[in-house]
């Protein structure tokens, strides 16, 4: 690995960042350089409470022509993303995007595309692939535990009130996008990481239970990927329930549902579920994320100039898998074919 130090600019004051911050502060290769939010004070609060010695702003333009600032964090607001990440890949900036990336499918293209054509090295914020029992599952897919894949069913239940600190954004369409864009694109993420396989089409019905949001807040979507596998994935805001991510995981020779393996091929004498001792992603807080190492992976990936697996190009099939889904509601739940474009 390179022996420097990398200047980091934190874009966007808030909840996330706070945990973002925590995470870069503990790599000895990026040094914070930057911190900028629309509100300054925000900012300059944020600085004191992480005792940084570095630029305070609130002009993103003015993070941009720092040259001490070679990676731009963007944690702010849904709807700013993709504009944001243009600017700052535009600039030769590396790029670490909160999800989601984008609202609209012409903006995650021309953010896939700025990536590309900077050339600058990318990390969408899928944090969930660092999760130990993520990780635990994608092992034993890729030693064959399972065998062959046949279904995957991961669900986002995330229940969602006026209380929530962001609210008025999530809330909306303008800046929320949809329940799938919102929350469920970690769901949808976590189909693909898992399978290592893109989708061919989706199909959804949904329901708005208690009419608090500006799109459906509950979603079901039917999805076909090209070996053949079939899945199911689901998102609910109007649960009354604590946070969940279920994951299930079926194949030839095995079974996964969240930390329970059972796999005659791996224990042949097994007569029950085996519990894995693992970290399960099992709450909505920031803090309980893996952001340590989805950061040291980003820090890595522009230290010995390789491409993330998580990535704006990769994150892109993501994203408009969900957007499939939206566009397959929109229709009446009619299967929508992919690629979209």
């Amino acid at each position: 690995m390179a022996d420097r130090t990398l200047g980091i600019a934190l874009h966007g004051a808030g909840w996330v960042a706070h945990a973002h911050a925590a995470s870069w502060l503990k790599n000895p290769h990026a040094k914070i350089v930057s911190v900028s939010d629309v509100d300054r004070q925000r900012a300059q609060r944020f600085a004191e409470e992480f005792q940084l010695d570095c630029a305070v702003r609130d002009d993103f333009q003015q993070v941009l022509d720092d040259r001490q600032v070679e990676v731009v964090d963007i944690t702010g607001p849904s709807h700013v993303h993709a504009p944001q990440g243009i600017a700052a890949a535009q600039a030769g900036k590396h790029l670490l995007v909160e999800k989601p990336m984008g609202l609209t499918l012409a903006e995650n293209q021309a953010l896939r595309d700025a990536v590309d054509r900077a050339g600058v090295k990318s990390l969408a914020g899928f944090v969930l692939r660092w999760n130990p029992a993520v990780e635990t599952i994608k092992s034993l897919v890729a030693s064959g535990t399972l065998g062959q894949l046949f279904y995957v069913e991961v669900d986002y239940w995330h229940r969602m009130k006026p209380a929530h600190h962001a609210w008025d954004l999530h809330s909306r369409k303008q800046t929320g996008g949809s329940a799938m864009l919102l929350g469920g694109c970690h769901a949808v993420d976590m189909l693909r990481w898992l399978t290592g396989d893109e989708a061919v089409e989706a199909s959804a019905v949904s329901n708005n239970q208690r009419g608090l949001f500006e799109y459906a807040a509950n979603v079901v979507a039917l999805i076909r990927f090209r070996s053949g596998i079939i899945a199911k994935t689901s998102t609910l805001f109007d649960c009354e329930m604590p946070y969940a991510f279920n994951i299930d995981v079926a194949g030839t020779e095995g079974t996964v549902r969240d930390n329970r393996l059972w796999s005659k091929r791996l224990l042949p004498g097994q007569t029950g579920w085996m519990t894995i001792p693992t970290i399960l992603p099992d709450s909505g807080d920031v803090q309980h994320h893996p952001f340590d190492a989805e950061i040291n992976h980003l820090v890595d990936c522009i230290l010995q100039d390789r491409p993330s697996h998580c990535n704006v190009a990769d994150a892109y099939r993501s994203h408009e898998l969900c957007l499939a889904i939206d566009r397959s509601l929109e229709e009446g739940g009619r299967p929508v074919t992919l690629p979209l474009a």
